[in-house]
């Protein structure tokens, strides 16, 4: 996933939709978690590729997930990298190792920034940004 495009509106940048991404984002956009499963090695994984990152095998489908991991790694940003972050400094981002394997980065909300740590039970939220794009974001379990 790239973002890359400044929305002009919010001062935002927005992921790029790929194609081939079309499966997780309108996942997003029901409020689950959708990745790619390697259906001859049950790998699942991210991010999203056209053949398995395991086996490459092609053989692949999109399995709903649970949304539930930890903390592995997180950052705490006081500086604002464009108008929309600048308007919400101090933030966290976190790299969240989920249940099923993957791990994502996204930003941890709902909580004390302080109260942040590694190994920290965390669930999938959602923001929505507008009609084709929602975010997955993390909060305490």
């Amino acid at each position: 996933m790239a973002f890359e495009r400044l929305d002009p509106e919010s001062g935002r940048y927005l992921p790029i939709l790929y194609p081939e991404e079309a499966p997780f984002w309108e996942g997003a956009r029901n409020h689950k978690l959708v990745l790619q499963c390697c259906r001859p090695c049950d790998r699942i994984w991210f991010p999203i590729g056209p053949v398995c990152a395991g086996c490459l095998s092609e053989d692949l489908e999109w399995m709903e997930l649970s949304g539930r991991g930890h903390v592995s790694s997180f950052v705490i940003y006081h500086k604002g990298w464009s108008p929309w972050l600048q308007s919400r400094v101090p933030y966290a981002v976190a790299q969240v190792q989920l249940d099923e394997g993957p791990r994502l980065t996204a930003n941890i909300v709902e909580m004390p920034l302080e109260e942040i740590h590694v190994g920290m039970r965390v669930e999938a939220t959602w923001e929505r940004v507008n009609d084709e794009i929602t975010l997955i974001q993390f909060r305490r379990a």
